[in-house]
């Protein structure tokens, strides 16, 4: 349990991150902080630079028992805030607009914990992740060989989810957040003057061809296994000019689906339909994929685990708001553990997650971090 003083010194913190936001693989100032704080609390070891500015504390029982990851994210959005706080951000375009500052003092808060009350067996880790925003991030940290001496057996995270009641807690078994990519096509032809279009091979027409072909691999609908959503978010033929028959276009569409196969079909789907339209109008194509994100899927052992915990201690809590479109780089964690994501409440009419007037509640700093230790106690302290 924290004390007033170390809730007081977690906001404290919080708010110093706050202001100091780094983007997606740029978090070197936002990664040396935790070592600070994680060195004042004297974990058994600390890892750096695990899948780019990765961060985890590693607290060892020295008996056998199992392994259990609690991840938080390091990393802000380019998004510029609009808030009167003394905390606000400091740095114009940037921001802690998703709640990643406080995701990690409910970190930090368990690692005081488990400093001060040391777990009977077993092992815990608090990680640290680089890169969550545009799906990298997880990808490296697994990847990372130094991430074998740490992998889990469990794995949970708690993300801040606006449009619930203060402390409410959603979780459920199976999907949380679906699967995305973006998808970048680039259509190239040849430009000409606009006197004499015959002389090119403009993309124009490919392009009006492909924006309800791609747009039509998935039209939404509801929540479960067969859910596919393709959404064009970008076009542009040529350039501004009255002069120029364009000879190159990109689109970009946005891809989602419940599942990491059904997405990867998608995928294909859209690259084989892409391939086809440009041969018929004689253009050359390439592809390019960003913020790809796995689904993100609770098991079940993991999710009773913690909805266990969540009882003991009444916290409310049940499956409101799920599964949800959005993403999240949570998932690749689950890969090889079982692992359950929990979606908290900051309290009705609270500011949208990635709006420019979001900030985090540092009211559920204590609320977080108990749910974890009562995580931590019921597994490793039987």
């Amino acid at each position: 349990m924290l004390t007033n003083s170390e809730i007081v010194e977690l906001t404290e913190l919080r708010r110093k991150l706050h202001r100091r936001p780094e983007l997606s693989g740029e978090e070197v100032e936002t990664a040396k902080t935790i070592v600070d704080a994680l060195n004042a609390i004297s974990p058994t070891k600390i890892l750096t630079s695990l899948g780019g500015h990765g961060v985890a504390a590693v607290f060892d029982s020295g008996v056998a028992g199992p392994t259990v990851l609690f991840r938080a994210e390091l990393d802000a959005l380019p998004i510029h805030e609009l808030s009167n706080n003394p905390w606000a951000s400091a740095v114009p375009g940037i921001g802690h607009m998703c709640g990643h500052d406080g995701h990690m003092m409910f970190l930090l808060a368990l690692g005081r914990s488990v400093s001060r009350n040391p777990i009977a067996k077993g092992r815990v880790i608090l990680m640290f992740q680089p890169a969550e925003e545009d799906g990298t991030g997880a990808r490296a940290v697994v990847s990372d060989a130094a991430y074998n001496d740490i992998r889990p057996d469990y794995a949970f995270a708690i993300h801040v989810e606006p449009g619930r009641p203060f402390g409410y807690v959603s979780t459920r078994v199976g999907l949380i957040n679906c699967a995305s990519k973006g998808l970048e096509v680039k259509l190239k032809g040849k430009t000409a003057h606009a006197a004499d279009p015959e002389d090119g091979i403009s993309p124009a027409l490919a392009v009006a061809k492909l924006i309800p072909v791609l747009g039509g691999l998935g039209k939404g609908g509801a929540l479960d296994d067969n859910f596919r959503m393709s959404t064009v978010t970008h076009a542009c033929v040529g350039e501004y000019s009255f002069g120029i028959a364009p000879g190159e276009a990109v689109i970009t569409i946005t891809l989602r689906a419940a599942r990491d196969d059904a997405l990867q079909a998608m995928e294909d789907e859209a690259r084989a339909m892409t391939r086809g339209v440009a041969a018929e109008y004689g253009l050359a194509v390439s592809f390019d994929v960003c913020d790809a994100f796995a689904a993100t899927v609770n098991d079940a052992e993991a999710t009773e685990i913690a909805v266990t915990a969540m009882n003991a201690l009444n916290v409310e809590n049940g499956d409101a708001g799920l599964p949800m479109r959005a993403s999240e780089d949570f998932g690749v964690f689950g890969w090889g553990a079982k692992a359950a994501m929990l979606c908290i409440g900051p309290g009705e009419g609270y500011a949208a997650l990635h709006s420019q007037e979001y900030d985090f509640p540092d009211d559920l700093i204590p609320v977080g971090a108990a749910i974890f230790e009562r995580i931590t106690r019921d597994l490793l302290n039987s």
